[in-house]
């Protein structure tokens, strides 16, 4: 699963921005898709995660103020920002999870993009 994702930039605190990520590839098996991020200096952490079935979970430092959406058929995930902040300045991951069933046993990867920064000015 190769995932591209866009939209990254520069903003002032108060502002919005939207990315995008496609996910190309030989599969037939996501079962979600979703956004991380990493700040400088921090781990990796969960902004949102889309799953086929179900509800969509948000870190609670972006409820209220981010949406993410699907579009499965086209295997993409976007994710609105509104009201954005200075501590929401990070390089945001797209991520996919496969889950699959062989002969072997039950299988569960997940894939990262190449990242896109956004940047919130004060």
């Amino acid at each position: 699963v190769q995932l591209q994702a866009s939209g990254g930039g520069l903003v002032q605190a108060g502002g919005s921005l939207r990315l995008s990520c496609a996910a190309s590839g030989t599969f037939s098996d996501i079962s979600a898709m979703g956004w991380y991020r990493q700040a400088l200096g921090t781990a990796r952490e969960l902004v949102a995660r889309v799953p086929n079935i179900g509800t969509t979970t948000y870190a609670d430092s972006v409820k209220g103020r981010f949406t993410a959406s699907r579009d499965i058929a086209e295997n993409t995930v976007y994710l609105q920002m509104n009201s954005l902040k200075p501590e929401d300045t990070a390089v945001y991951y797209c991520n996919a999870e496969r889950e699959w069933s062989d002969d072997v046993g039950y299988h569960k990867m997940k894939y990262y993009g190449q990242g896109t920064q956004v940047t919130v000015s004060s």
